[in-house]
């Protein structure tokens, strides 16, 4: 098992890992593969970046669709490693943007290389995925992968291009990050049953899931970059409230806080000044705002749940409500 994947076996939550562990084992080497493709020069950079990276959730999930809908081949693992790729490319950049210097408690490629290094580190992977996502027989494929990657893009343009922005809607915020963290988790298990030959509903179903599994997940990680800690998550947080993102449990906030500390926040965002957490703490209603936020995205797993419903009963079925499972976990961990 990749060490980034060492869990306690007792713990149920992480069960959906364990049992694509041999497959995630194929995509870790693929991954290792693929930065020997780069140039002697280059390659240490992307070294560094690859064992730098999380849980592979997004071809956890490819491997676990392919599973639950036919049977896991060689294209599902290529699916993950490509979308991987992409994934670790929107994080170095992620990093640049929000002056991130550490993530999974080691310093971030910006902060190691600088952020002119970093961006063409960044596009260097995003380049390299699209290009292995040309190998697929079906053009249908790759085209989507582009379309995701576009999607992501878009999404952190959005988001970047909204900051400070006291007119942003709940609607609007949840269009950002349908593009910026759904749309990868949507092409891991939307084209995971493409590959799997489904019938259309089947993979209508399995877009669907990635997509509410995606939302809420983001939802989780902006409640996160509020009340966690850096010694327990390993990066840096409070990233949003110094660039002004308006996340959901800031949204909320705004419209539940009293008047004169409602005005007080939105003073303070449209002179784009600094909202440290202190100032957010002593609001009566923020924890409000961070439980409304997180049973929203409560109910988001229980839409994807929902999806599951035209997959024939298997092992791989339960991984993927495991994986929803495992989310929830997390966001009650957020609560505690």
């Amino acid at each position: 098992m990749p060490k980034n994947l060492e869990i306690e076996p007792s713990d149920a939550r992480h069960l959906p890992f364990v049992l694509v562990a041999p497959e995630l084992e194929k995509v870790e080497a693929s991954l290792r593969d693929q930065v020997r493709h780069f140039d002697p020069g280059v390659e240490p950079y992307m070294s560094y970046i690859c064992n730098t990276a999380g849980k592979r959730i997004r071809p956890a999930l490819a491997i676990l669709v392919g599973g639950a809908t036919g049977g896991v081949h060689a294209d599902h693992l290529k699916l993950g490693t490509i979308l991987e790729l992409i994934h670790m490319a929107t994080l170095v950049h992620d990093d640049i943007i929000d002056g991130a210097t550490t993530r999974r408690k080691v310093p971030t490629t910006n902060s190691k290389w600088g952020e002119g290094m970093a961006v063409l580190l960044g596009d260097a992977l995003f380049s390299h995925a699209l290009m292995l996502s040309t190998e697929f027989d079906a053009p249908v494929l790759s085209r989507a992968i582009a379309t995701a990657s576009r999607d992501v893009c878009q999404g952190e343009i959005l988001q970047t291009q909204r900051r400070f922005d006291l007119t942003l809607t709940k609607e609007e915020y949840f269009r950002v990050i349908e593009m910026k963290t759904g749309a990868l988790f949507a092409a891991a298990t939307d084209l995971s049953a493409y590959l799997s030959q489904v019938p259309d509903d089947t993979r209508a179903a399995m877009n669907e899931f990635g997509m509410k599994l995606g939302t809420a997940y983001q939802i989780y990680d902006d409640c996160l970059d509020l009340v966690g800690t850096e010694e327990q998550f390993g990066k840096t947080l409070r990233t949003d409230l110094e660039k002004g993102k308006l996340t959901l449990p800031m949204l909320y906030l705004l419209e539940d806080a009293g008047e004169i500390q409602r005005q007080n926040l939105q003073k303070r965002i449209i002179q784009q000044e600094e909202v440290d957490l202190t100032v957010l703490v002593g609001i009566a209603e923020y924890e409000g705002a961070i439980k409304r936020a997180l049973n929203c995205a409560a109910e988001f797993l229980k839409d994807g749940e929902r999806s599951l419903l035209p997959l024939e009963p298997s092992p791989y079925r339960e991984g993927l409500r495991g994986i929803l499972k495992y989310l929830e976990g997390l966001l009650k961990s957020l609560q505690s």
